[in-house]
């Protein structure tokens, strides 16, 4: 099975000079002090409810086929007992990474009928499977098919949840309602906090994605952990504004439709034109550039983008 990697970028490195977080009765309260990019110490408070916390998921669960396998069987097994023996006999024959249906019916109508069930309800549990552990598939840059994290899953289930925290952000702007402005201090805060990479996404079966309110939790993440917790902050800030994910082949990083500078990298995707932004950290990249290495990765179309709904 295929899965994301993050490449941890070079540069002058972002770093956190205090965190904390302590949970109240109703309530966590989250502290932050960061140095930013220009060397100025700047701090965050926001406060989230202990219920929103706690409905979030904040553990990625690990993909597993065998688990998988167990899921899928048994939902077959019950369609497939579901039939009359006098009408269809529905064998389901688990292999090691696949299920063999066979079905046998004296009316060879019916046989193409059932089996046309069968595999309706195979999709239907692997779909099933992948929705409730927050998975989905995808196709890399290179033509590669697997699966991922639902990433724009977690950021439309977790936006509503972290108002407070986009709220704080603004606040710190002493006025200044500029998109650009909260960008830059949002961006030099999740920069710092400090970054987890996975060493084998193979090997981890995803299990290294943090959602956005473990990542909040444990106060460390690796790339595509950080930007989706960074879209569901700007989805809060800037609800109606066209957002990506752009998905390299080692890396992820994030792109906004708003008016670029003559200066920003920019990507356009179906006649929109989106600013880019890296918030994986420790290198304190500004908004609107990248990575060296991101830059070649992109001029060689070796990436692929997903909406943020």
């Amino acid at each position: 099975m295929l899965w994301l990697s993050c490449l941890c970028v070079s540069g002058a490195n972002a770093e956190q000079t205090r965190f904390d977080h302590s949970v109240l009765e109703d309530t966590t309260v989250f502290e932050y002090r960061w140095i930013d990019g220009s060397g100025m110490e700047k701090e965050v408070t926001f406060t989230l409810s202990n219920d929103a916390i706690n409905s979030a998921p904040t553990v990625q669960p690990n993909y597993r086929t065998p688990i998988m396998m167990r899921h899928m069987v048994v939902a077959l097994q019950k369609e497939a007992q579901s039939y009359d023996p006098r009408d269809a006999i529905v064998r389901i024959i688990p292999k090691r990474d696949t299920i063999d249906i066979d079905v046998r019916s004296r009316q060879p109508a019916r046989q193409l009928e059932v089996m046309g069930v069968m595999n309706t309800a195979h999709k239907d549990a692997y779909d099933a499977y992948l929705f409730e552990n927050y998975y989905m598939e995808f196709t890399t840059s290179f033509n590669q098919k697997g699966i991922k994290p639902d990433h724009a899953r977690y950021i439309l289930e977790t936006t509503e949840a972290l108002i407070p925290a986009s709220q704080a952000f603004y606040e710190k702007l002493a006025g200044n309602e500029d998109a650009r402005a909260y960008l830059d201090i949002l961006l030099g805060w999740v920069q710092s906090i400090p970054y987890d990479p996975l060493d084998d996404r193979l090997s981890s079966n995803g299990a290294g994605f943090a959602p956005p309110m473990g990542l909040l939790l444990q106060n460390k993440g690796d790339c595509d952990s950080k930007a989706v917790l960074t879209s569901a902050l700007v989805r809060a800030f800037l609800p109606d504004t066209s957002m990506i994910m752009v998905f390299l082949p080692n890396h992820a990083l994030l792109g906004v439709a708003i008016k670029p500078l003559a200066h920003e990298e920019t990507l356009s995707i179906n006649d929109e034109t989106y600013v880019l932004y890296e918030p994986t950290g420790p290198a304190l990249i500004p908004f609107g550039q990248v990575s060296e290495t991101t830059k070649q990765q992109l001029l060689t179309g070796r990436y692929t983008t997903e909406s943020v709904n």
